[in-house]
């Protein structure tokens, strides 16, 4: 996306200015020299287009100028909003009022002063944004300041309203507007030109040249467009016509014909159009033989219209993969259709029907290996690897999808990882790895295409589970994987990533921007203080997997990193990290799609990287298909609230747990009598879970697991956190709504919980004490 953020918080106050200055530079300005630079606080919301940038900016009082740009000639438009300015130019000093628009030369001896407060919406247009269009060269020598009314009221309101959904207009709405903003500004700077009395003639010849180029721009579908019939639009004859182009060094004829191609060029990259043919656009823009369009073309830009078609879909993808995150494409997703797998599931359904002989409660015991884990995703058709019955205790090892950030340190030796992670040229022992498509005909990076991470152990069935149930799962014991390479017997590591998909990733302060690092840690399960340190980091570098694919990015899970990446020792040094040891994902099959992607949680649990959920806790989880199918993966060693780099310190884990079913029969008067999500229970606390869409599968149905990625906000989590605490404190503690508002205010904790999983979350924690002594 390219809406830009900037506020001055994010600097050290030595730093501010040269931040700031970048700011002003987007948008052709500089602070005046001679004026201390500006080091208070400021922001600005930037959205920028080829040769096209707009800023909303407030900041405190100071002077401005031109950042001199000497081959330009398009003007900078500003207006101040909410406050007035002082505009100093040869012509002496002038108050501009709130509203005003300015139109402000590249070059020369002026400046603005904001003497009170900085407030302004800012349009810097260069020749880039005209796409070998003619604009005439509108030459200001001196500012204009052109008051509101007629032509000038439109486009300072489209400037304003632009300036207000900076933040929320997709790319596709963006370009739409920045090319009308362009199209206003340049209008207006010619008018604005032929009524100022020191250009003269010049000025009047370039505003009917812009006038003739508007007059093409409307006519490029009409392939009889001729000189002749342009010039008796115009009331000037065909000679003086070429005459006005020729002072521009250009020609009719080439004009046309590079205009045209312009305007395909852009259709031919743009994905919205990939359902025309390329002879449709052809002719769209007056080309009425597409073999002699493709030969153009093909001159002009070096590939014929259908290769560079697909290079620009190509390139597309990858965009789309860094910038969507990691849900699906839509386009992918509006192909997709559902693998049902009869067999499976008719196998699941049966688990209830089989009853317990006996009342002895069973221990149970579910190792690792390639065939006990499903990578990446959730299934109602997964077969079970065990089943057991309510009561019974159950040992589940768990690998993190991280260890192949460190193979040597985390993988090596340990036979259950090596099965997992096993990967050679002709053979991947699991191979799918999220919920994508298997031929990975979205984006080529492997079978599941990563649209989930997570390495799952399970699922385990449960006896008589059935939708309406509730699932109660205990966790008893959470001990580290210990590595089991005879060089570093006994150790355990783990491995942190500030990836593509962390909320940082557009706000570094340092280059190169932007970046991944990878930090990796031993784990030190000290009774006394468990803790965990750094052993070394590096920047992820492009690794190309056994099957020749190369990931620029952490787009696929398990790629083993090869140990010529440039390790930095000394990270962190001194720092001890105190562990929190916890599952990342324990959850049952949502019962919507057969294969859901791992990383956003829902109803259904998932990845809820909440790290309360360690020993001792308890999650309850709402039964939705026959047998439950209880999954459990993503083991964290340590992570603070919020996840904000994108993971935790990932570890390798065996829990341990007692998995109790509570039948819809018998709910009524618990707890979670009306479960319909993830509810944690700990010694002292009840923490509800709040996402941005509670179900975002059911909400948005087939492209939710798209939809989530894009539509999610703190905002919407919170109230979802708010919604369920207060419903509990209603049905289960038996207080009003007022009751419940007045509490949460006062009592009940809410924080953020992760950031980075696509569907957001916010939890609300009630404390046990609060009800000590209610009747």
């Amino acid at each position: 996306m390219s809406f830009r953020p900037f506020t001055s918080e994010s600097y050290a106050k030595a730093d501010r200015p040269e931040a700031w200055r970048d700011v002003l530079a987007d948008v052709g300005l500089q602070p005046v020299s001679g004026h201390s630079l500006f080091d208070g606080h400021a922001t600005a919301s930037h959205r920028h287009a080829a040769g096209v940038a707009l800023t909303r900016m407030a900041a405190g009082s100071q002077s401005v100028g031109p950042l001199s740009q000497a081959n330009e000639d398009i003007p900078i438009a500003l207006i101040p909003v909410e406050d007035g300015m002082v505009l100093k130019s040869a012509g002496g000093h002038r108050i501009i009022p709130v509203g005003h628009l300015v139109l402000l030369p590249r070059n020369g001896d002026w400046s603005i002063a904001f003497q009170r407060d900085m407030r302004a919406i800012v349009l810097s247009v260069t020749s880039d944004a005209l796409h070998g269009r003619h604009s005439g060269k509108p030459r200001l020598r001196d500012p204009r300041v052109v008051p509101p009314g007629g032509f000038a009221d439109v486009f300072a309101r489209l400037l304003d309203a632009a300036a207000r959904a900076l933040d929320t207009l997709s790319d596709a709405e963006w370009n739409s507007v920045a090319q009308s903003l362009v199209d206003l500004h340049l209008t207006l700077t010619h008018l604005v030109a032929v009524s100022s009395a020191d250009v003269g003639s010049s000025a009047t010849q370039a505003a009917l040249l812009h006038r003739i180029c508007q007059t093409i721009e409307r006519q490029l579908g009409d392939a009889d467009l001729v000189p002749a019939r342009v010039a008796q639009a115009e009331g000037i004859s065909e000679r003086y016509l070429q005459k006005l182009f020729e002072t521009v060094g250009d020609n009719f004829t080439h004009y046309v014909r590079e205009r045209r191609l312009q305007h395909a060029w852009i259709d031919l990259s743009n994905p919205t159009e990939a359902h025309r043919s390329i002879s449709e656009i052809a002719y769209a823009y007056g080309f009425s033989d597409s073999a002699h369009f493709s030969r153009a073309f093909r001159h002009r830009f070096g590939l014929p219209p259908r290769e560079f078609r697909q290079q620009e879909a190509e390139r597309a993808t990858l965009q789309h993969g860094i910038a969507g995150q990691r849900g699906w494409p839509q386009e992918a997703l509006a192909q997709l259709r559902a693998h049902q797998n009869p067999e499976a599931r008719g196998r699941i359904a049966c688990v209830g029907a089989e009853q317990k002989t006996t009342t002895e409660r069973r221990h149970h015991h579910l190792p690792v290996d390639a065939s006990r884990v499903h990578w990446g995703y959730f299934s109602r058709s997964l077969s079970p690897q065990i089943e057991i019955a309510s009561g019974d205790t159950i040992t589940i090892e768990t690998l993190t999808q991280h260890a192949s950030d460190a193979p040597d340190l985390m993988i090596k030796g340990d036979a259950g990882a090596e099965a997992v992670f096993g990967w050679t040229r002709d053979k991947k022992n699991v191979d799918r790895r999220g919920a994508g498509p298997m031929d990975a005909s979205v984006f080529g990076r492997g079978a599941g295409e990563g649209f989930g991470v997570h390495i799952c152990t399970g699922p385990v069935a449960v006896n008589g589970a059935q939708p309406g149930d509730v699932l109660e799962v205990r966790i008893l014991d959470i001990v580290p994987r210990a590595n089991r390479n005879p060089d570093r017997a006994g150790r355990v590591f783990g491995s942190s990533v500030a990836a593509w998909w962390g909320y940082h990733y557009n706000e570094f302060l340092g280059g190169p921007k932007p970046r991944e690092v990878v930090t990796i840690y031993e784990i030190f399960d000290d009774a006394e203080m468990p803790h965990a340190r750094a052993l070394y980091s590096y920047r992820w570098e492009p690794q190309t997997d056994p099957f020749g694919v190369v990931h620029t990015t952490y787009d696929y899970p398990g790629v083993l990193v090869a140990s010529t990446v440039k390790r930095r020792h000394a990270v962190l040094d001194g720092i001890r990290i105190p562990l929190r040891p916890h599952f990342g994902v324990i959850a049952v099959a949502p019962r919507e799609v057969d294969f859901v992607d791992s990383v956003p949680p829902s109803y259904f649990g998932g990845n809820l990287d909440n790290w309360r959920l360690g020993k001792g806790a308890t999650i309850y989880l709402p039964v939705s298909v026959p047998g439950a199918l209880l999954s459990v993966g993503d083991p964290h060693a340590a992570q603070g609230d919020g996840e904000l780099s994108g993971t935790a310190i990932e570890c390798s884990m065996t829990g341990t747990f007692e998995v109790i079913l509570h039948k819809k029969a018998d709910l009524a008067g618990r707890p979670f009598a009306d479960l319909s999500y993830p509810l944690i229970e700990t010694e002292t606390d009840w923490v509800l879970t709040g996402f941005s869409h509670p179900n975002y599968l059911a909400e948005f149905g087939a492209q939710g697991q798209s939809e989530v990625y894009t539509k999610s906000s703190l905002d919407l989590a919170m109230k979802d956190a708010f919604r369920k605490m207060r419903r509990f404190l209603m049905n289960v503690k038996g207080l009003s709504e007022d009751e419940a508002i007045a509490l949460m205010s006062a009592a009940v904790d809410f924080g953020v919980t992760q950031v980075v999983d696509g569907n957001w979350g916010v939890h609300a924690i009630l404390s046990k004490r609060l009800f000590q002594d209610a009747p």
